[in-house]
Parts: C-alpha cells; sequence; structure tokens
C-alpha cells in the first residue's frame, strides 16, 4: 500500500512517497509545472509506476483555518485529476510545512541554490509523514 504526498504549488509539485508498509515518507522529484494536462500526466506517471493506493495533497490553509486562493488552485487540480484517472485524494493541512523543510534544510547547512531545488520535495515529504502517522494511530 503505497501513498503518494503532493506540494502542489503555481510552479512546482513537491513529490514524495511512503515505504510499501506505509510507515516513512521519502521526497522522489520535484514536477515542474507546464500545464494542467501535462501535470496530471507526469502524476499519473508516479502514481502508476509506484502502484498508488492514495494521493494526499497538501491543503494551504490560511493561519485562521480558511482556504485562500492557493487552497482553491490545489482543490481545482484535484479536481482534473480525479477527471483525469480516478485517484483516492485525501487533503492535509500543510500549514508552516514549507517554513518546516526551508528550517530543516538550514540546519543542515543546504546553501540558497539547493534549498530552492528541493524546497517542495521536502515540503511534501513533511505533509505526507504527517498523513502517514496519524493514519498509524
Amino acid at each position: 500500500m503505497r501513498i503518494l504526498g503532493l506540494d502542489i504549488g503555481q510552479k512546482t509539485i513537491g513529490v514524495a512517497v511512503s515505504d510499501p508498509l506505509g510507515w516513512t515518507a521519502q521526497g522522489i522529484t520535484t514536477i515542474k509545472r507546464k500545464n494542467f494536462t501535462s501535470d496530471i500526466a507526469e502524476v499519473k506517471k508516479i502514481y502508476d509506476e509506484y502502484g498508488v493506493e492514495t494521493i494526499v495533497a497538501g491543503m494551504p490553509k490560511n493561519m485562521n483555518g480558511t482556504i485562500g486562493p492557493s487552497g482553491e488552485m490545489v482543490k481545482e487540480f484535484c479536481e482534473r485529476m480525479s477527471n483525469a484517472f480516478e485517484p483516492k485524494i485525501e487533503f492535509w493541512d500543510e500549514r508552516l510545512t514549507t517554513v518546516a523543510a526551508h528550517r530543516a534544510m538550514l540546519e543542515a547547512d543546504l546553501s540558497r541554490a539547493k534549498r530552492k531545488k528541493i524546497v517542495d520535495k521536502i515540503a511534501a515529504t513533511y505533509i505526507l509523514q504527517g498523513y502517514l502517522d496519524r493514519i498509524s494511530k
């Protein structure tokens, strides 16, 4: 049972996948966004390659819990993905995951250029690991 974690942004999509037992999340790639059709095809390719059962999409919420323009964009992307290949999709509150990812990379003493390249993949890993931790309890 593999689970795919997505950090869906306007320019990139961070991607993480769980181990077969659903205990740990590993960041695997960052998709450079082109258009919905191409972006969804890239996600579908990974979905099929890993035999994914569920997709966990990070839902960016405002600090007061409301959904803003970024959250609406994620919902639209997931609706289009559902129309394309009918995956099971769950949303995960991603507030502060990018902040946590930046903090972890700073502690690892990564250069700004390296951080920029992998921040979305790390954020997807945080989103997925949070979800995995919740379902394991």
